[in-house]
């Protein structure tokens, strides 16, 4: 198994025929990734890539069948893309856009918890089931299928992470890019729950960094209820208090946030932290006894 998508995902691609929506459903296809249909306001009847262009989300899912989506639509439009595809059945949307503004965010986020749709993201690299299924803009060549859950705030530190797993023979069942914006969809707390629940993931890299109290609480969430070995970094260990790090939520600001909290907290939780993303691999090994 997986979590989220795997080979029987129908994808829509909302923007398909921008710039950044046409170049990563390419490389989503040439994946293998069941892209069924695209949206472009007034380009419907058409084709890109041999994926059907329709006008509408609502068109795309009562036409295709369509379960999940991923958005590539400027910032300003994509809270609005985010709740039209909640309106029209698809359970699952992945919000690539960066730069949404917070209160949009959190308007998007309250309209697809009342419809049921989970959501992850925005500014997020989506998600990836290797050899099942790519949904985002992650790179397919550093992945290997195997038994390993990844989670993260941040894109390209999952990338790296996945890198040096895979050097080290270490396979991943599922990885998610979460988004490091202060409002996002599904987070380290239901991410950990479906990853404890999978019988294909025997252990989980959760990758955090300074800001917020997400860390925080996903450690309480381990304690409590995840039996399966857990390896974590946090990134931003130098950051100075009040000096935003590349993310929009990756700020300490009132002496919390800091990543000496977080990980005190997850150690204090049977958590082993690496102190750099190379340690990580070694660091499983020796929590699965390799």
């Amino acid at each position: 198994m997986s979590i989220l998508i795997n080979e029987s995902t129908r994808l829509i691609v909302q923007g398909i025929t921008g710039r950044d929506g046409s170049f990563h459903t390419k490389k989503m296809l040439e994946y293998g990734t069941n892209i069924v249909g695209g949206t472009s306001p007034g380009k419907g009847g058409t084709e890109i890539l041999g994926v059907p262009v329709f006008n509408t989300v609502y068109e795309a899912v009562q036409q295709t069948q369509a379960n999940t989506s991923i958005i590539f639509v400027p910032a300003k439009f994509a809270a609005d893309a985010i709740m039209e595809a909640a309106d029209a059945g698809v359970r699952l949307i992945i919000c690539i856009s960066e730069g949404l503004p917070t209160l949009d965010a959190v308007k998007a986020f309250r309209y697809t918890q009342m419809k049921g749709v989970m959501l992850i993201g925005p500014n997020c690299p989506g998600l990836m089931s290797p050899d099942k299924c790519l949904v985002g803009i992650l790179p397919g060549q550093i992945f290997k299928k195997g038994n390993i859950g990844v989670i993260s705030r941040s894109g390209t530190l999952t990338y790296e992470v996945v890198y040096h797993l895979t050097a080290n023979g270490m396979g991943q069942s599922t990885a998610v890019g979460m988004g490091g914006d202060p409002v996002v969809g599904l987070y380290y707390r239901e991410l950990l729950e479906m990853l404890q629940n999978d019988p294909d993931t025997d252990a989980i890299v959760m990758i955090g960094e300074i800001g917020g109290n997400a860390e925080e609480q996903a450690a309480e969430y381990i304690r409590k209820h995840v039996t399966k070995p857990v390896v974590g970094f946090i990134a931003g260990q130098a950051a100075p208090q009040g000096k935003q790090m590349g993310h929009a939520g990756a700020i300490i600001a009132g002496g919390s946030g800091t990543a000496a909290d977080k990980i005190a907290a997850l150690e204090a939780a049977g958590v082993r932290v690496a102190k750099e993303p190379s340690e990580i691999p070694g660091l499983l090994k020796e929590r699965l006894g390799n």
